[in-house]
Formats: C-alpha cells, structure tokens, sequence
C-alpha cells in the first residue's frame, strides 16, 4: 500500500502547507496562552470563570422567558461573547465610565448590577435597574458607572464621546 502525501511538498497542494501553517500557528499560540494563565492569579482566573458562567447561564434563561412571551420587546443575547465582556470589563476601575451597544446585560452585571436587576429590567418590573422602563437594551447604573446600550448602530460613540468630555471638564 501507498501511503498519502503528509506534506505540501510531498504531492504540490498549497493546501496542505496553509494546515500545516495554521496548525503550527495554533501549537504557537497554545503555548503561550498557557503560559500567560500559569502566571494569572488563581482567584482572578475563577472570578473570570465565575462571570463568564453566570452570563451564559443569564442569557440561556433570558431566552428561555423570552421565548415563553414573558419578555417584552426585543431581546438582544450576549450568548458566545461572555469572555469578551469579562477580560473587558474586568480590566476595568469601578470608577471607569462604560456605555454599550445594545447586547449589555452581561456587561451591566459585571459592572456591578445584580442579576436580580438586570432581569426584573427585562421583564419590566419595578424592581428593575431603571424601574422596568428601558427593558434589554437600556439599563443604567449611575452607581456603577454604567450608562446603558444603545439600539441605533454606533450612537453610543457620540454620547460615550460627550461623556469623556463632560468628565474631563
């Protein structure tokens, strides 16, 4: 029996040299993205772990209410992005300003906002961080420092740039 080609240059194939590129860029990378997490603080990393399931678990229940109606108006979900907002968010001071797009509710409990907030803001209660009015995409925390997604694509850039004015001066 032949035995198939292991490398471009065996058969001619670019094919197999953009593999074997990609694989040893992986390898690359593996190695030092493990070494960078044996220097990370150990508590951090499960504080980090800790967001990062809190948030998808948050969201699979937001969509689960959502879809029995008990969620009015859009739902926007954060499902698969969790490690963005975390590594974010938590590289964050308390006293950083921070303003979204619309997919926020992740972002708002890690910021501070309880989950218990955050969800009686989607189901429009009272008890809600801006008492049931602003629903998925607006929540707010003056306390937090967190100023809410915005729905229109890219208006939180001119308001977020008004708020680092009004800071500064």
């Amino acid at each position: 029996k032949k035995t198939p080609p292991r490398t471009a240059a065996d058969n001619g194939n670019d094919d197999f040299a953009i593999v074997e590129l990609a694989q040893s860029e992986y390898l690359a990378r593996r190695k030092s993205q493990l070494e960078a997490i044996k220097k990370t603080d150990k508590k951090l990393l499960r504080a980090m772990l800790y967001q990062m399931v809190l948030g998808r678990r948050f969201e699979e229940k937001c969509a689960e209410v959502y879809r029995m109606g008990k969620i009015g108006g859009f739902c926007h979900l954060y499902i698969g992005q969790e490690a963005i907002a975390v590594g974010s968010m938590l590289a964050l001071e308390p006293t950083d300003m921070v303003i979204t797009a619309y997919r926020d509710h992740v972002q708002a409990m890690i910021k501070g906002m309880s989950p218990e907030s955050v969800m009686a803001e989607l189901y429009g209660k009272i008890g809600g961080c801006v008492k049931g009015k602003g629903g998925s995409m607006h929540m707010f925390s003056k306390e937090h420092e967190f100023y809410g997604g915005h729905g229109i694509v890219g208006g939180q850039i001119g308001v977020g740039t008004g708020m680092a004015y009004a800071a500064k001066y």
